[in-house]
């Protein structure tokens, strides 16, 4: 099973840049296909990107596509998500996970605030 922690969240203006990592841990964490969601106040969480276990195929909702990416690196157990041309509305604790998600695996999450 794997095991996260997110990292790299902060405040920074519309228009800027944020890195993500999720780092896991878990014997079979190559094998498995991750995912980022995040939620927002007062709403539920939502998906925002996922990538195969061997990191070849991505898929994007359609609020973060071209401005998101999302890559992997299973020798570092390692989960990113760049994060460029944020907008207000992206604010939200970004959580990630495998996909489908493992509701044991759900980590702390890193907080992302967009100003305006």
């Amino acid at each position: 099973q794997v095991q996260v922690v997110e990292s790299g969240g902060g405040l920074v203006q519309a228009g800027g840049s944020l890195r993500l990592s999720c780092a896991a841990s878990g014997p079979t964490f190559s094998l498995y296909t991750m995912a980022w969601f995040r939620q927002a106040p007062g709403k539920e969480r939502e998906f925002v990107a996922r990538i195969s276990w061997r990191g070849d195929t991505t898929y994007y909702s359609d609020s973060v596509k071209g401005r998101f990416t999302i890559s992997k690196d299973n020798a570092k157990k390692t989960v990113y998500l760049q994060m460029n041309s944020l907008r207000p509305e992206d604010t939200a604790v970004y959580y990630c996970n495998t996909y489908p998600p493992e509701s044991a695996a759900w980590g702390q999450g890193t907080q992302v605030t967009v100003s305006s």
